[in-house]
């Protein structure tokens, strides 16, 4: 009779208590997993409406998810009766220690960040960051992925990225083609002028707004230099510097104009040998 006493008040001082407990932990836990779903999704989808990359979407996404699961978890151990506060004293000494480990990525991380909200650039675009150029291909929490020009795969920190000056040469509709070209001083100024206007103004890839300018920029050491400066759709950059660099060659040469080359002349004097009388100068 005593032991069953006994059973019944350990039954009722602790295995009913925490019997309760346990279960209304469970309750919390297995509750709080099915609104954080949904919360997360609402969020994702709020944020889907919006301009922001798909990458920065998922990450915020995750970010709100992983938040509200802490909060969860506290819940479910303060219900079990631990000591909360330890827990996330402990939890803040760690991503501390973490945050100080972790420093360069983190500095990736949140340079990432940035470049998905603020958008220098995008996937496509040909930019210059970081001593590196090429085609952005994929832009990620912490580094970026490019595809150089010679179809090389270039994965950048994003941290580095973000720390300089970024160039993007596909931000503009429009694009500048700066070029020089070189006269000799013997030959007909205006002549060059009108050969190189006759070749600029037949490429119809060539912008009339603003007005291509062909001018004469220096007088150099050996030769009259030009320069010529027409205005294009950024995509026909290339292939239109390319075209007219050719065509105003061969355009020189039809009409015999030189294209001059660094010279030097060479003087030599003989010396005058042991017994052989000087020239009068």
């Amino acid at each position: 009779m005593k032991y069953e006493e006994e059973v019944m008040q350990i039954v009722d001082i602790y295995v009913i208590p925490w019997g309760i407990n346990i279960l209304v932990a469970l309750l919390i836990f297995f509750i709080g997993r099915i609104i954080v779903g949904i919360v997360s999704s609402l969020v994702s989808k709020a944020l889907a409406h919006t301009k922001w990359d798909a990458i920065l979407v998922e990450f915020v996404q995750q970010l709100v998810r992983a938040a509200l699961l802490i909060f969860v978890i506290v819940a479910v151990l303060d219900q079990l009766g631990v000591n909360t506060t330890s827990v996330i004293a402990v939890l803040g000494a760690a991503g501390l220690a973490i945050g100080l480990a972790l420093q360069g990525s983190l500095q990736n991380f949140a340079a990432g960040f940035m470049l998905l909200v603020f958008r220098p650039f995008k996937s496509g675009d040909f930019v210059e960051a970081a001593g590196t150029m090429g085609l952005v291909e994929k832009i990620h929490i912490f580094s970026t992925i490019m595809r150089s020009p010679d179809n090389k795969e270039v994965i950048v920190p994003n941290g580095a990225i973000y720390s300089g000056n970024i160039i993007n040469y596909s931000a503009r509709q429009t694009r500048r083609v700066d070029m020089v070209f070189s006269i000799g001083y013997g030959d007909d100024i205006k002549k060059a002028r009108n050969v190189i206007a006759a070749i600029v103004s037949a490429d119809e890839r060539v912008l009339t707004e603003p007005e291509p300018v062909i001018a004469v920029s220096e007088l150099g050491a050996h030769s009259v230099n030009f320069v010529v400066r027409p205005w294009v759709r950024t995509e026909d950059f290339w292939p239109v510097k390319f075209d007219l660099t050719e065509k105003i060659k061969l355009a020189f040469d039809e009409n015999g104009i030189s294209i001059p080359f660094p010279q030097m002349d060479v003087h030599w004097i003989k010396p005058v040998e042991e017994g052989e009388p000087k020239k009068k100068e």
